[in-house]
């Protein structure tokens, strides 16, 4: 008897220690928004992208160093690991970018149909089956993004659809994490990610400066701007470290749901620092993507039960 109280005890414990990560890890990434969209109004979102990545990459090589680890900044798995960092760095340079024109926390909403988008993406490609159940999600979901790039289509035009193009990367990104599970450490995944990210988008900054165009160009930034990018890449380097471990204690479905603790964060972080807070019907429309949100999470939970079941099943 003494042993399954135990257990489960140990369970509930990992469990609440899983949930104050995730936790910690959504009301934090968002500073690194709202530090991007104060950068943005004197660097281009390129080069405030560019130094996200170099200072994440140059992070993880410290602390590897620190700890005496650089075998742990080796990829099993190196070409799938850099196309992981190409994509998140298509993302993160297209959401910095959607940050400049549009409120944070406006962006943010927007960016998590990446949940619908995703599931349209392993149908495609994975060929899942999609019930007509997660399709009126997908809807509701989209209906919700639709009422709030209401309003923001009309005031900037199509940089309003940035934060779309973001959680199309991210669910792409996400797709070759299913497609390709690896077993890379979190060194390893921090300076893959950090390496080919810094490489794709220092290519873009050179050639965006030889061109000359202001919007891509290079631009030296002072002492004040570098503690600014240094702070993006050490959030984001905490951030994507808090996740991890959050998952390796907690249980994914339990967890998934505190993603839009983000939402409230950068809400919170926007209205104190611009001024920016979302009207009725953006809340409406936040309302009907999280709703979706959390039913299509749901459904997957569902469906990898009855998936792990089925073997034990047949025999």
């Amino acid at each position: 008897m003494t042993a399954p109280a135990s257990a489960s005890g140990s369970g509930q414990d990992n469990n609440l220690v899983a949930l104050s990560l995730m936790s910690g890890a959504m009301m934090i990434v968002p500073i690194m928004d709202v530090i991007a969209k104060y950068l943005s109004l004197s660097l281009p979102p390129l080069e405030v992208t560019f130094g996200r990545f170099v200072f994440q990459l140059l992070i993880s090589l410290a602390v590897a160093l620190m700890t005496w680890n650089l075998k742990g900044l080796r990829s099993k798995r190196p070409g799938v690991n850099y196309l992981r960092g190409i994509l998140l760095s298509a993302a993160v340079l297209s959401f910095f970018t959607a940050v400049k024109y549009m409120p944070v926390a406006t962006a943010i909403s927007i960016f998590f149909v990446e949940p619908m988008i995703l599931t349209i993406l392993a149908a495609l490609i994975l060929k899942e089956k999609v019930g007509l159940r997660r399709i009126a999600a997908i809807l509701t979901g989209l209906a919700g993004a639709l009422i709030i790039l209401r309003p923001s289509f009309l005031e900037i035009g199509p940089a309003s659809l940035l934060p779309v193009l973001t959680a199309t990367f991210f669910a792409s990104y996400l797709l070759v994490n299913r497609l390709y599970k690896g077993t890379d450490g979190l060194l390893a995944i921090q300076f893959g990610a950090g390496l080919s990210g810094s490489i794709v988008l220092g290519v873009a900054l050179a050639v965006g400066t030889l061109l000359g165009d202001p919007d891509y160009a290079f631009a030296v930034p002072d002492l004040n701007q570098t503690g600014f990018l240094f702070a993006i890449g050490a959030i984001s380097f905490v951030g994507h470290g808090l996740v991890v471990s959050a998952f390796q204690r907690g249980e994914a479905a339990l967890l998934a749901p505190l993603q839009y603790l983000e939402i409230v964060s950068a809400t919170l972080f926007g209205y104190l620092v611009f001024g920016d807070f979302p009207d009725g019907p953006t809340w409406i429309g936040i309302a009907l993507i999280v709703g979706s949100g959390l039913y299509i999470t749901q459904r997957e939970r569902a469906l990898n039960k009855r998936r792990a079941t089925e073997p034990a099943a047949k025999l």
